[in-house]
């Protein structure tokens, strides 16, 4: 039972993308049984807008890094203020011109000193 880490991204960007995306698909499916083409494509609107909000939303401290978090940080109301830098291995940090950070600012960052600075 050890070796189950329990951190399976449950964040504020995870469950606003879901909802918004489920949103979406069940508009677009609407829009499928009615016939309706503007259905489809507001409802396939909606998904994408999901995708941009939920990275905006992990761009802003939202969401959480790749990999397992240390436990203190797992609760989903609890900010990334590590976000900011960019994380190492995330596309959406890369896409966003963040994902160039040392492990010395990621270090720095986590515990909160402030006095890390990254090449965004």
């Amino acid at each position: 039972m050890s070796e189950h880490h329990h951190d399976e991204g449950h964040t504020l960007a995870g469950w606003t993308g879901f909802a918004t995306a489920a949103a979406g698909t069940s508009v677009a499916g609407a829009g499928m049984c009615l016939g309706s083409a503007a259905g489809i494509w507001l409802g396939l609107g909606v998904v994408a807008l999901s995708a941009l909000v939920t990275w905006g939303l992990h761009l802003a401290g939202w969401g959480k890094p790749p990999g397992i978090r240390p436990v203190a940080e797992r609760g989903w109301r609890v900010r990334d203020r590590a976000a900011r830098l960019g994380h190492p291995g995330c596309v959406g940090c890369r896409l966003a011109g963040r994902g160039h950070r040392s492990a010395t600012a990621t270090a720095a960052t986590r515990a909160g000193t402030g006095t890390a600075t990254g090449a965004a």
